[in-house]
């Protein structure tokens, strides 16, 4: 049976907070995740350097990215940031440290159990230029024309409304600004019992949708210059178990796009 957004969101929503409370890696369901995979190690694998996990308080990185978006932005001094989905705040940390004081990152995430954890990780790491805020990525509280760089990690595959979220980037970027995400798509459908999966939802899964639909959807909010700037396959095996008919189906992919200098919304 197809799950409505609503739903879906509820789903994310609440395993994400059983994620923020227990402190755990990959997916809220000990059922699913391999007891061998660390926090340190999926982001170690996605590609994190031992510097920036180390730069960020403990219980910043929850081993929940795809990616890591903030290596591929270039991010300069005095940037206004904003992450989509930014969790216990691990890449908004590491943003903010390269937008310095004169910068500023925004953070948003609709778990409020994670806003807490992140709000909570800013304060122990004396983190001034950085804020995190309650909202949805399809209905942004950010204003228009605001934002030199969004960044994302693994957060809009689970979107019943990813459409919804570009124009949303689109419209509160400042004329050429970038976005800059790293995200899970698909190569191959996914068997129907995946689809369905609650665990598969929150472990970002069951979410994604085909990589040439992905950057349409990039494409048709008003982005140009939509690039892939490396894809990779993604090792499920190592986070699920009993994913058979999954093989080779999901793809890592760091994305990049531009709003033009004539935009303005």
């Amino acid at each position: 049976m197809e799950r409505k957004p609503k739903n879906i969101k509820r789903i994310v929503k609440k395993g994400y907070a059983k994620v923020a409370k227990q402190g755990i890696s990959c997916c809220p369901s000990g059922s699913c995740c391999s007891s061998s995979s660390s926090a340190r190690d999926i982001s170690k694998t996605v590609g994190y350097s031992d510097d920036e996990m180390n730069a960020v308080p403990d219980g910043a990185n929850l081993g929940l990215g795809c990616g890591n978006p903030v290596a591929i932005a270039s991010l300069k001094e005095g940037n206004v940031v904003l992450d989509l989905g930014s969790g216990a705040g691990f890449d908004a940390f590491l943003a903010a440290k390269k937008v310095g004081k004169i910068g500023r990152v925004i953070g948003v995430d609709m778990t409020q159990e994670m806003l807490e954890r992140a709000r909570a990780n800013s304060k122990k790491g004396g983190y001034d230029n950085v804020e995190f805020r309650l909202g949805e990525i399809e209905k942004l509280l950010v204003e228009d024309n605001a934002i030199d760089v969004i960044i994302s990690n693994c957060v809009i595959n689970l979107s019943p409304d990813k459409e919804a979220v570009f124009k949303e980037a689109f419209r509160v970027l400042k004329p050429g600004g970038r976005l800059m995400v790293s995200d899970l798509v698909l190569a191959k459908d996914l068997p129907e019992a995946i689809k369905q999966s609650v665990e598969a939802y929150v472990g970002c899964l069951a979410g994604a949708i085909r990589k040439d639909e992905y950057l349409k959807s990039i494409t048709a909010a008003g982005f140009q210059e939509v690039k892939v700037i490396s894809q990779s396959s993604y090792p499920v095996d190592a986070m699920f178990k009993d994913l058979k008919g999954a093989e080779d189906a999901v793809v890592s992919i760091k994305v990049s796009a531009k709003k033009s200098q004539g935009a303005k919304k």
